[in-house]
């Protein structure tokens, strides 16, 4: 009889966990592309890739469950199950996030003011790399694992986590300007309008803070 687990594990648990932060990470990315659509008032574009970071959350999800069915409770390795679906749960995020922003994005028709555009990208771009340094680091842990936990894999994946906090840390900063920047402009935007854009510089943020926190669980793996 066929063992779903070693159809979807294969050799290594973190295999499909490694397949999943990917597509997590896929799905972010496409931010840097809507958002530049969403500046150009390019809304039938924008609506393109809506649809794509749509398509890419509902794959990653579908990934989250064959992962949760297919885990057993106990797994013959240095990593505890309950630390493996902790971090499956914190990755998912990144994409549900990530589709939050877009779909309330398109669906308001947001416009966002040109005095904020090139900061509001470079913020995009910072959430996104963050995302891009949480994968990496994952995809270390493979090699980590076959050595043993040998201390020169350790500190790649050391440096590749710090590398998550560095872009968080940015994150955060840009996000404090952001909301400055978008203060003073308060009295000449309607009020939804701006309510609904701190909404987004905040979600963004989120993007940034679940990829730091996917490298926090991933500090508490090799602490173990």
């Amino acid at each position: 009889m066929s063992n779903p687990f070693s159809k979807l594990f294969g050799r290594s648990p973190f295999g499909p966990m490694q397949d999943h932060m990917s597509k997590s990470f896929n799905c972010a990315e496409q931010l840097i592309p809507f958002f530049q659509a969403v500046l150009a008032e390019d809304w039938e574009h924008a609506e393109k890739l809506q649809q794509r970071i749509a398509v890419l959350e509902n794959e990653a999800d579908d990934m989250k469950t064959a992962i949760r069915m297919n885990m057993p409770e106990s797994l013959f390795m240095p990593v505890p199950r309950s630390d493996l679906l902790e971090l499956l749960t914190v990755q998912d995020k990144i994409a549900n996030k990530t589709k939050d922003i877009a779909g309330i994005m398109l669906g308001r028709r947001m416009r966002i003011p040109a005095s904020l555009a090139d900061a509001m990208m470079t913020y995009v771009e910072k959430a996104v790399k963050a995302a891009e340094y949480a994968s990496r680091a994952l995809h270390e842990i493979d090699e980590l694992i076959e050595t043993g936990f040998g201390r020169h894999e350790s500190e790649q994946v050391k440096r590749k986590i710090h590398k998550i906090d560095v872009c968080e840390h940015e994150a955060d900063k840009l996000q404090v300007t952001l909301r400055a920047q978008l203060f003073s402009l308060e009295t000449e935007l309607p009020p939804v309008d701006a309510i609904f854009m701190y909404k987004i510089i905040d979600w963004i943020g989120d993007v940034s803070d679940r990829a730091e926190r996917v490298g926090s669980r991933l500090q508490i793996l090799l602490a173990k």
